[in-house]
C-alpha cells in the first residue's frame, strides 16, 4: 500500500497544489503526511476522487492502520 506523500509525488503534485485543490493550507497537507494530524471524512473523499485510489490504500498505510 502506498501513503499519501508517495501517491502525490507519483502524479507530480506538490504539496501546495494538493492544498490548493483542497482548500486547506500546505502545513496542513505536510501534516498529513508525517502522520501528526488526520484529514477529516470529507477531506478523505476529497483526495480519493483527486488521485482515483480508494482512501483505505492512502490513508490506512500512511496512518499505519492494519487493514
Amino acid at each position: 500500500m502506498k501513503n499519501l506523500k508517495e501517491i502525490r509525488e507519483e502524479r507530480g503534485v506538490s504539496q501546495q497544489e494538493l492544498a490548493d485543490m483542497l482548500q486547506v493550507s500546505q502545513k496542513t497537507v505536510s501534516s498529513w503526511e508525517c502522520g501528526y494530524r488526520n484529514p477529516g471524512t470529507k477531506k478523505m473523499q476529497q483526495i480519493e476522487d483527486i488521485f482515483k485510489i480508494p482512501k483505505e490504500e492512502i490513508f490506512f498505510a500512511a496512518f499505519n492502520y492494519k487493514t
